[in-house]
């Protein structure tokens, strides 16, 4: 036989015994217990380890005789029962009613991301943002909350990473094989799957879903590789950010339009969906024309309800990073579609442009998320700030500090990143149901229970665990690219386990800078090769297949590594993914982090380590700039931003070098008579206790739930309220205003005749305003303090209403207002009307502001 013309997988038989491995092996769960994962390695440990985790392709490589085996062994049974019994345990815990909001109705949140990083065997992620979205399902299924993810099935996944012997990157994309992973189709009653269909540039796509279980949550990976589909249709869902733009168009109304309409098809039913970036944000639009066609509304009233139900989420800090799209392109989609909705084209557009008006300005579905999200935000405090900047023109007579983007901080599933060692520790001092309160101050407080001595060689095992990975990952590297016989020898003698260890792991673009701790060679190599505190580095990471730059710095990271005097001290391991990232954030003693200022929004891994008992040595950016305290880790530089990037690199590269030797390696080899290194070991403790608690998914949820999904729940409940009278009140009102707004006019302002005042002092503000066709009850009337920079630039403001106290007129009102200023401080006056939007969360969606001065903003 030259070539098969069938291929048939015949797996083994598994006795009624051994049943519960396949109910175990179809949930994610184990991914984040150890107790479940080490059972499964338990079965053939190599297996394991060449399967990536995957406990589906296991049990179908195993052979008859090892099942066999196993089920005699009654110590392995003893364990699987076990497993088994905690899992159902977890399983059958009963969702919390009064998690539901104040109107006691239930109901589902969608969670729409381009990838998802849940498990090693599932590789449809490229990086944070798929962990991200993958620890979000995680937290979601330990808090018991109805949260539901969406996203693509790549067959092929994001690329594997191998490096050539000068070090560059080089991509493969090896397939994923759907039927050997812990996902099913899903199917209807009869054995059918259920599918859905949509169109593009006028031919009919069909899209099938896979169902994946995260403990209590649910991952739908949408599926174009279908039979019934054209080949070009086929390859829509068959790389993970490949393709040019039509291709990412595609995506992302398979993922939006698609995901919208396949959750309807199984008989999901979200009250709140959150896009999770803008890649899905066509998921809007379909709401909108699935309310018009199917409950009757109208474009403006499925609007205003889309709108106070939609959550959307930025992790993006710079233009460049966004998803935009030639207005042509749009039209070659979108033409038709517009007309689905009820509204022209140009309209369309103009809900994806930053001003509406300018024909020539690209369709952005960042923007459009916005426009469509009454609750947005970004991923970090600073990351707030920043995307408020980036995005003011949506909204251009509003002053940055109003703008309806807040953030809500990233955390990360802990349950999933930290060793089996530290699981056993804060089972024994946290108690153990830490797990299900991670999010508790109290709780963590509890570290400091655990004996300096057991917490450190829990670390120095970590440690040692790293380096033995490191070691063997580096020789497979180098045997695969022909090395010497010698330099494979010398791969078993890489790294220290004693020596203090330096991890940096994270996407290869130059932001990151990772070349920044190799800006003076010299004297980096002082102080890693020194005799009696030696130090090393390890690197990882991928670089974008179009990132040269990026794949520049890995090589010359490589050729650095490869030097003689470097060897031993620095290395670098290819083909970073979820496995590579455990075995460094818990095993490092420090993680590095060195973004410029303000590019990073976020950034977790830096969280990771630090469950893990790292201590974090960073640029105050993203996270570290709310997390970072003297006692708890190491800031580089105090949150400067420069113009200069050459100078930055440079003052910041030798205050990296300074906190080393002078800080961070006299605190790590400070050891007592024990051996033990007590001050870093108390800073481990304080880190894990001040950060934890914090930084963690649960908390992060949490605040999700509590800040959008239970209001924009409870939202959708009264405009649902006979049959929609609430919501058709709303829209009408809300044409009301846009069609009345210009007509609105401020005659006249009297402000106190005075330059300076005393604290507690009352001020009288007083104003004419024409109302037009509106009614005072439609607008709200404030004076807006703002508090002044030198530079008249406003950073903080008081609001104080102003009330209609006489009727001039037919539309004709005289205002007031009396107030004092509570502090003191050089503050800026103004008059502001804005409509008095029914929900306090919509009102600057409207984009409508009058001020009394003549410019744009006070």
């Amino acid at each position: 036989m030259t070539f098969p013309i069938k291929i048939i997988d015949v797996k083994p038989k598994i006795p009624r015994s051994l049943e519960p491995l396949k109910e175990l092996a179809g949930n994610l769960w184990f991914v984040w217990n150890h107790d479940a994962a080490e059972l499964f390695r338990r079965m053939n440990p190599e297996l394991w380890e060449r399967t990536r985790g995957n406990p589906v392709e296991l049990l179908s490589r195993l052979s008859q005789k090892e099942i066999r085996a196993l089920a005699r062994d009654e110590g392995f049974v003893a364990h699987m029962e076990r497993v088994h019994h905690e899992f159902h345990r977890y399983m059958s815990e009963h969702v919390n009613r009064e998690a539901f909001g104040k109107k006691g109705e239930a109901f589902q949140v969608a969670y729409f991301s381009a990838e998802s990083g849940v498990a090693d065997c599932l590789p449809i992620y490229s990086g944070g943002l798929g962990i991200l979205s993958g620890d979000h399902l995680k937290s979601a299924s330990d808090l018991n909350l109805p949260i539901c993810g969406v996203s693509l099935a790549y067959q092929k996944g994001y690329f594997r990473q191998y490096l050539t012997q000068d070090g560059w990157q080089m991509e493969t994309y090896p397939a994923n094989r759907f039927n050997m992973m812990p996902m099913k189709l899903v199917r209807r009653e009869n054995g059918n799957p259920v599918t859905t269909s949509l169109q593009i540039r006028g031919e009919n796509v069909k899209v099938q879903a896979w169902d994946i279980e995260v403990g209590r949550s649910n991952l739908y990976l949408l599926d174009t590789n279908i039979k019934e589909n054209p080949d070009w249709v086929k390859e829509i869902t068959s790389q993970l950010y490949g393709g040019d733009h039509d291709m990412r168009i595609r995506q992302e109304i398979v993922l939006g339009i698609g995901g919208a309409r396949i959750l309807k098809a199984m008989g999901v039913e979200p009250s709140i969906y959150h896009i999770n970036e803008g890649h899905s944000a066509l998921a809007l639009m379909e709401r909108i024309r699935e309310l018009r066609e199917n409950a009757g509304l109208s474009f403006n009233e499925a609007l205003e309800y889309v709108r106070a139900t939609s959550v959307f989420t930025t992790h993006t800090p710079v233009a460049a990073g966004i998803d935009i799209f030639h207005p042509d392109l749009m039209r070659t989609y979108f033409e038709d579609y517009a007309k689905s909705l009820g509204i022209s084209f140009d309209v369309f557009l103009g809900f994806g442009r930053q001003d509406p008006r300018n024909k020539k300005e690209w369709f952005c579905m960042a923007v459009l998320a916005l426009r469509l999200s009454n609750w947005s935000n970004g991923v970090s405090r600073l990351h707030g700030s920043v995307s408020r900047k980036m995005w003011k023109k949506i909204w251009p007579k509003t002053p940055e500090i109003d703008l309806p983007i807040i953030h809500i901080t990233n955390g990360v599933h802990i349950p999933s990143w930290i060793s089996a060692g530290m699981r056993e520790n804060y089972d024994r001092y946290l108690g153990p149901r830490w797990i299900e309160d991670p999010d508790n101050v109290k709780v963590w407080e509890r570290v400091d229970l655990i004996p300096n001595s057991e917490l450190w060689r829990t670390h120095e095992r970590a440690r040692e665990r790293l380096v033995g990975f490191a070691r063997k990952r580096l020789r497979a590297q180098l045997a695969k690219r022909g090395a010497s016989s010698r330099d494979l020898t010398v791969a078993d003698e890489v790294l220290n386990s004693e020596a203090l260890t330096i991890g940096f792991a994270r996407r290869f673009a130059p932001y990151k800078r990772a070349y920044l701790i190799l800006k003076d060679m010299e004297r980096l190599g002082r102080i890693l090769k020194n005799d009696t505190r030696p130090v090393q580095l390890i690197f990882s990471g991928k670089a974008h297949p179009q990132d040269q730059m990026g794949k520049d710095l890995i090589k010359q990271i490589v050729q650095i590594a490869n030097q003689e005097a470097f060897r031993r001290h620095i290395i670098f391991l290819e083909d970073y993914d979820m496995e590579v990232a455990r075995y460094m954030v818990q095993g490092v003693d420090v993680w590095l982090n060195t973004p410029r200022r303000p590019l990073e929004a976020c950034g977790t891994s830096g969280m990771k380590a630090v469950a893990n008992g790292a201590l974090h040595f960073s640029v105050l950016d993203g996270w570290w700039e709310e997390g970072y305290d003297r006692e708890v880790g190491w800031a580089i530089g105090s949150g400067e931003e420069y113009q200069d990037h050459d100078f930055q690199d440079e003052i910041e590269s030798r205050a990296l070098y300074d906190i080393l030797e002078k800080d961070i390696i006299p605190l790590f080899y400070d050891r007592g008579p024990d051996g033990t290194p007590r001050g870093w070991v108390q800073k481990m403790k304080t880190s894990m206790h001040t950060l934890c608690p914090m930084f963690n998914t649960h908390r992060m949820v949490e605040e999700y739930w509590e800040r959008f999904y239970v209001p924009a729940a409870e939202r959708a409940f009264e405009m649902r309220q006979n049959q929609w009278s609430g919501l058709k009140e709303l829209a009408s009102w809300r044409e009301k205003v846009m069609y009345g707004w210009g007509n609105i006019v401020i005659k006249e302002v009297k402000m106190p005749h005075v330059e300076e005042i005393e604290v507690g002092t009352m001020c009288h503000v007083e104003a004419k305003i024409d109302l037009g066709q509106l009614e005072p009850s439609d607008v709200s009337v404030e004076v807006y303090c703002g508090k002044q920079w030198e530079d008249e630039e406003c950073f903080d403001r008081v609001l104080q209403p102003m009330k209609a106290t006489q009727k001039l007129g037919d539309a004709f009102f005289r205002y007031e207002s009396d107030f004092a200023f509570a502090e003191s401080g050089r503050f800026g006056l103004n008059i502001r009307i804005l409509p008095n939007h029914p929900n306090a969360e919509s009102r600057h969606s409207m984009g409508l502001v009058i001020w009394a001065a003549d410019s744009d903003s006070p």
